[in-house]
């Protein structure tokens, strides 16, 4: 029996190594090629969520502050009340990026891109909050700017340091339920009393959470109506 070495100043390799190289070169590049394709499959499908970063467009309409504005200021910060409190309720032109997914919309403005619109006389109707009874929901608290777009996941306990410098800094808090389908639903934080509660969800951010209170659709928005001192973690 002839064993076989390698020497490095000669020009070719022996066969048996030549072709031992040969396969491990091939089994190499066929895992690197199955690897991604393994993970991609096996990895949870992403909601469809949406940020039109870079891109600007002119909105038109009647600024509501309640419960929350659902405009949101660039980077983790939500637009300060007072820098647009004087159009309050009056109709404005503002350009901003669009945030989306599914039926919630929101966009990302700046104070001075909000101006008034002096050729609109007519107000719209704003829609009026229509009451779907007490209910105890089951999910976890999200900040609006991620989950609806900024980030994708932006839930979940990765996402929960983030979440929670978003909200402290203005960012509406949403509680995102998974119903038995799967589907995904999404409700506007507030006090029982309708006020923003910010700084009272900290600390149970992207946490499981029970919340009991009273529901409301305003348009195609959901709000919950909570005492967060009442929020149980499961």
């Amino acid at each position: 029996m002839t064993d076989e070495f390698y020497i490095g100043w000669e020009a070719k390799a022996t066969p048996g190594i030549r072709k031992t190289v040969r396969n491990l070169v091939i089994a190499l590049l066929l895992l690197a090629l199955l690897a991604p394709i393994t993970l991609a499959v096996s990895q949870r499908m992403i909601g469809v969520s949406v940020f039109e970063w870079g891109t600007h467009k002119t909105f038109s309409g009647i600024l509501e502050a309640q419960p929350y504005y659902y405009l949101v200021a660039p980077w983790k910060f939500g637009l300060k009340p007072e820098a647009i409190a004087p159009q309050e309720g009056k109709p404005v032109t503002l350009k901003g990026t669009l945030i989306y997914r599914g039926n919630q919309t929101m966009i990302e403005t700046k104070p001075e891109w909000i101006q008034a619109n002096e050729k609109s006389s007519a107000l719209a109707a704003v829609p009026k909050a229509i009451s779907l009874g007490k209910q105890t929901l089951v999910g976890e608290i999200v900040d609006s700017k991620c989950f609806l777009g900024v980030m994708n996941p932006g839930q979940l306990t990765p996402h929960r340091a983030c979440a929670i410098r978003c909200i402290s800094g203005g960012c509406p808090p949403v509680l995102l339920v998974r119903q038995n389908d799967r589907q995904a639903i999404y409700l506007l934080l507030v006090s029982a009393e309708g006020k923003p509660v910010n700084k009272q969800v900290l600390d149970v951010v992207a946490e499981p959470l029970q919340i009991t209170g009273e529901v409301e659709r305003q348009g195609e928005l959901l709000i919950l109506r909570a005492d967060p001192a009442t929020y149980r973690k499961l």
